[in-house]
């Protein structure tokens, strides 16, 4: 475990997503940064770097599981020896802040994980849906799962990507943002207003991104706060201005982002999507797994 991002506000979570794997019979090693605080980072750039980059290589772990988000990646982003973490093909879990490592990785050919973070498992009760689809997607080479779901009835089937939604805008313009196109792109984000939303999504769409998708699959956004001068104007109102903005199916139900009940997402890997009469299948395959 690592905490490539902000500090943890409670390090007892640690010690609780470490009882987790290890009563599964998994042997945990936890990264000097998971314990470090410096401003509002897990300890300064160079020990966060150095200890993703180490457990990134290390033949010996099988999984490297981001601690929580925050922010802090981008500051790193430029000096992560990515051609070094491809030629070791580590599990990479995580989301959030962590999206700008899946996107930088996606950028040089490699497959990593947008899933819960320690976080997660170091919860007091960790989510059975979460826990479920964890180890079901990184123990086999196909899965599937389906959720309920609202948009067209349609089928896609391209690769999977994306992310935090503001991470995603961010990376545009620069050399970590892949150019993908014909693929599902997935989005999430927390905490944001619904203009700002549809802003960021906007800029996507201007960009060409959403464009040269096959689909677009949008997760969880709670909470959106509510602005003053809102007057009705709502996250429905952002997927309705959407679905006019763009040809491609925007399909909403994502089980994934900033909640206690996610799904585990290989970024770059395979996708295939079937919507129908409110219930959506994602098919998953072409991503690394872990050895049993």
């Amino acid at each position: 475990m690592v905490a490539p991002s902000g500090y943890l506000p409670d390090p007892k979570v640690i010690d609780r997503a470490a009882a987790f794997f290890a009563a599964r019979g998994w042997t945990v090693e936890a990264g000097e940064s998971v314990f470090s605080r410096e401003e509002r980072f897990a300890g300064p750039d160079e020990l966060r770097l150095a200890d993703l980059q180490r457990f990134a290589v290390d033949p010996t772990l099988d999984v490297v599981l981001a601690a929580r988000g925050g922010y802090g990646i981008t500051r790193i982003l430029e000096r992560v020896d990515f051609a070094a973490i491809r030629a070791r093909a580590p599990v990479l879990v995580g989301y959030s802040d962590f999206t700008a490592i899946h996107l930088a990785y996606l950028a040089r050919g490699g497959v990593s994980f947008a899933g819960p973070s320690a976080g997660d498992f170091g919860a007091a009760r960790p989510d059975p849906f979460t826990v479920e689809h964890f180890f079901g997607v990184l123990e086999n080479r196909r899965y599937a799962v389906e959720f309920d779901a609202e948009g067209p009835a349609c089928k896609a089937e391209g690769r999977l990507w994306g992310g935090n939604l503001a991470l995603v805008c961010a990376l545009i313009g620069t050399p970590f943002l892949p150019r993908v196109r014909g693929g599902i792109l997935f989005l999430e984000d927390v905490n944001e207003a619904a203009y700002r939303v549809e802003r960021m999504l906007v800029q996507l769409a201007q960009a060409g991104i959403l464009q040269r998708q096959r689909a677009i699959l949008l997760g969880a956004f709670d909470p959106v706060p509510p602005m003053p001068t809102d007057n009705g104007y709502s996250l429905a109102s952002v997927v309705k201005f959407l679905r006019m903005l763009v040809e491609v199916p925007v399909v909403t139900g994502l089980p994934f982002g900033h909640v206690a009940r996610k799904l585990t997402l290989p970024v770059g890997g395979r996708a295939a999507l079937t919507v129908r009469r409110g219930r959506a299948q994602l098919a998953l395959s072409r991503y690394p797994t872990i050895p049993l």
